[in-house]
Order: structure tokens, then C-alpha cells, then sequence
């Protein structure tokens, strides 16, 4: 059992401190080539992103909307693998030990290789946690053992109908942060409701010493500073997906478009 401060605690633990809150974006390892993904992700720490959610490949994406399923397409033509998204990582590290890094993904392919395999592969590729959306903390017990065993973080969703006595259960399993997901539905749908998030993130507060991060249905500057007065961390994903799928030409253009995004959420959370 590695028993240690995580990046990813601690970086809540700094931005608290200083009376800020995280960015968390979002993108699909390998969109739009296999190339860009690092630069990628130096340019999203440089544009004022605290954490980068790094989604893993699937080919049934179920949880997402047409935005991050095409983009799941997109990287999947490359044939990459959990294997390279580590490898991403790891190469990641030779510049920026600081930044925390989670996977995003679905089971499977943590299952093929093993829960303990996976874990001791993400922990020296220097990955901080995982969000794997398919699997209930129910059924999680191997799974949650195997990655605490590493230090590697647990990072549950929390939905808008999630019970209470569940919420507890989630936040048990959990490490890092909480992820609330603010609607109902798959990824880059639906309105967001500000006043409804902050009243369900204040209940969740009460049920757990994590901070809670919120993502789904942040789209620009102003709903990433509406989330971020109600919540510990904003997470944006389909918005970046959607500005590297209008730059697939140019694998620059698509890191200027997103970062561009970045740079106005950074400073619309931080006013």
C-alpha cells in the first residue's frame, strides 16, 4: 500500500489554499493523431489547466455524447491502446512532474490487462488516477484495492439522482476528487441548471471530505465561472473535443483553438 499525498490532493489542497479553483479539461488520447497528444498537454497546462482528464479510447463509448464518440473514432484509427495512452503519459513526465494526470475510460480494457497489471503499469507511467464510468463502486472492490495498492486515485460520477446513502458509498471508494456530473444524460448535452448544481453540491459536501469537481454542459468562459462558484474543480471536455474536431487539418491549430478556450475559462474563474 502506497501511502502518500496525491498530485491530484495536492493540487486541490494549493488552489484551497490560494482561494482558486481547478480546470480540468478533457480530451481523447490520440484525437486528432497520436502525435499531438503531449504537446497537447503542455499546452493545456501552459493555457492554466490544474489537472488533464486524458480519456482513453473505446469502441463503445456509451456514456458519451456524438462529439467524444467521433473523437473515440478518431484515435481508434490510430489503433491506440491504453497501453500508448500510458506511454503518453510517461513521456509527459519527462517534463512536467507537477501536473496530475487521469485516465478516463471504461473497464474493459483495464480487465484484459488486470486490475494489479494496470495499476503498477499507470503508476510508473506517472498517471495519478482513473474515472472508469462503467463500473459501480459496488462491484468495485478488487478494482479499488488493486489501485490503492499503487496510489493511484479513484474518481467516481455522482448524477443528479444519485441517493445519499450512495453518494457515502461512492465517496468510500473514492480518491482524489468526486464528479459530479451536472446532467442527466451522456456528455455535451442538455442545459445547465447553476442553481439546481450548487444545491446538489452543497448535499454532496455534507457526505464527504472530497473536494467535488463538476463536469457536462460547461461550453464556454461564462458557464465554466457559474460551476466554478458552486464547485472545487470545473471539468470541460466536449467544448475542447469539439474545437480540435474544426481543426483536424491542423494539429496546431487545433492546440491555439483549444488553448484559446482554456486561456478565457482560466481567467473567467479566477475573476
Amino acid at each position: 500500500m502506497i501511502d502518500h499525498v496525491s498530485r491530484i490532493q495536492a493540487r486541490f489542497e494549493l488552489r484551497a489554499k490560494e482561494g482558486r479553483k481547478l480546470l480540468i479539461p478533457y480530451f481523447t488520447a490520440g484525437d486528432p493523431n497520436p502525435e499531438t497528444a503531449v504537446p497537447m498537454m503542455h499546452a493545456m497546462v501552459k493555457a492554466g489547466a490544474d489537472l488533464i482528464e486524458l480519456g482513453v479510447p473505446f469502441s463503445d463509448p456509451m456514456a458519451e455524447g456524438p462529439v467524444i464518440q467521433k473523437a473515440m473514432e478518431r484515435a481508434l484509427e490510430f489503433n491506440v491502446s491504453l497501453r500508448d495512452v500510458m506511454a503518453m503519459v510517461a513521456e509527459f513526465r519527462q517534463k512536467d512532474q507537477e501536473t496530475p494526470v487521469i485516465l478516463m475510460g471504461y473497464l474493459n480494457p483495464v480487465e484484459i490487462m488486470g486490475y494489479v497489471e494496470f495499476a503498477k503499469a499507470a503508476r510508473k507511467a506517472g498517471v495519478d488516477g482513473i474515472l472508469t464510468v462503467d463500473i459501480p463502486p459496488e462491484e468495485a472492490t478488487e478494482y479499488v484495492v488493486a489501485m490503492k495498492a499503487e496510489g493511484i486515485d479513484r474518481v467516481f460520477l455522482i448524477s443528479p439522482t444519485t441517493t445519499e446513502e450512495r453518494i457515502k458509498a461512492i465517496s468510500d471508494a473514492s480518491g482524489g476528487f468526486l464528479y459530479y456530473v451536472s446532467l442527466k444524460g451522456v456528455t455535451g448535452a442538455g442545459h445547465l441548471d447553476v442553481d439546481a448544481v450548487r444545491d446538489r453540491v452543497s448535499t454532496i459536501r455534507t457526505l464527504t471530505e472530497l473536494p467535488v469537481g463538476v463536469g457536462f454542459g460547461i461550453k464556454d468562459a461564462a458557464s465554466a465561472a457559474s460551476v466554478a462558484s458552486a464547485a472545487d474543480a470545473v471539468v470541460v471536455g466536449s467544448a475542447i473535443v469539439k474545437r480540435i474536431e474544426e481543426n483536424l487539418d491542423s494539429a496546431d491549430n487545433a492546440i491555439k483553438s483549444v488553448c484559446e478556450l482554456l486561456t478565457e475559462m482560466r481567467q473567467a474563474i479566477d475573476v
